[in-house]
């Protein structure tokens, strides 16, 4: 018998039947013990169901069709753990995940924990996603365990700028989720829950830079399958509108700014993406409309900047494409 707490691992899926097995196994494989292995199926129309028959010892729920955060909110309701982890159907965990999350979480009375992952890439090798990530960069530091805790203004500043930990890459304590993930949110539902988390109380958050868990990449994945004007659509405007109005009173003044900078400067991009790409003029004019009700001074600076870059980028493809041609 050991005494270790019970982790609870939600694994939300849809039509992943090709992946979810490998998913699941990783799950089973944790050095760590006990677990409680729950599988949502967010209404699959593939072969999952047949699949989920040789995994007994995983509690498999199937829900009508609801997004991500139904799934992952179901799931939660079913967690008899005091410890809680959401695996993406399409990732996999190294078998020293849970142990190691788990042993820092409780051996420092964190609220949760992240890990450093190895992001499958479209093209090309695979690669160490979070040692370059510009937010977390400032903080990282030699430890002799590999974590490093954040204090909570570190924590507080790291989220309000970016989310540098999808979903499964973070084991939390289960008291410390306030109300879930947010099922109107569309792409940045773990992002909206450590924000309720972080803006709640003064949390204790520690990451690890060891790389414990694999992003694996296709068409259909909720963010690395989207394209850009996509993501800009869906997770920089709509979700960062509904997160700027759901934590409004909790936000101080800088941190509002911020985020409505964010939301200006992609409705900026996505506007331009509609008259250069689309030859919509209507809906370009419509988002720099709505840009400007929230800020036009700001908004008549971004559209300049944001022309200059993407022109930038496109005579460097063009500079790239003509060094790449035998002479």
């Amino acid at each position: 018998m050991n005494n270790n707490p019970l982790v609870s691992v939600i694994i939300p899926t849809y039509n992943r039947a090709n992946k979810l097995r490998t998913a699941i196994d990783s799950v089973l494989r944790q050095s760590y013990t006990p677990i409680q292995l729950i599988v949502i199926d967010d209404g699959s129309e593939d072969e999952t169901a047949a699949l989920m028959e040789d995994y007994k010892e995983a509690q498999y729920i199937i829900q009508q069709h609801k997004g991500q955060a139904a799934a992952r909110n179901n799931g939660l309701k079913h967690a008899e753990g005091s410890i809680v982890a959401s695996l993406d159907s399409d990732d996999i965990w190294n078998p020293d995940f849970l142990e190691r999350c788990v042993h820092k979480l409780e051996k420092d009375k964190l609220d949760f924990v992240f890990a450093n992952w190895t992001q499958d890439a479209r093209v090309g090798e695979a690669w160490d996603f979070l040692s370059g990530d510009p937010f977390l960069k400032p903080h990282i530091k030699e430890t002799e365990d590999h974590w490093i805790t954040l204090t909570y203004p570190e924590v507080r500043g790291i989220y309000i700028e970016a989310c540098p930990s999808p979903s499964s890459s973070v084991v939390i304590r289960k008291s410390s989720i306030v109300s879930g993930w947010d099922e109107r949110i569309n792409i940045g539902d773990d992002w909206c829950m450590y924000l309720d988390v972080i803006l709640s109380k003064e949390c204790r958050v520690a990451f690890t830079l060891d790389k414990l868990w694999r992003k694996r990449i296709d068409n259909i994945n909720i963010y690395d399958g989207r394209k850009r004007s996509e993501v800009l659509k869906y997770l920089y405007i709509a979700d960062t509108l509904l997160i700027m109005e759901k934590f409004d009173k909790l936000l101080t003044p800088g941190e509002l700014l911020l985020l409505q900078k964010r939301y200006i400067a992609s409705l900026v991009e996505l506007a331009k993406h509609e008259l250069i790409r689309e030859y919509n003029l209507k809906e370009s004019y419509r988002l720099i409309k709505k840009s400007m009700a929230v800020n036009i001074p700001f908004t008549l600076k971004m559209i300049p900047d944001i022309l200059m870059t993407g022109l930038s980028r496109k005579y460097k493809g063009i500079k790239e494409k003509r060094m790449e041609q035998p002479a």
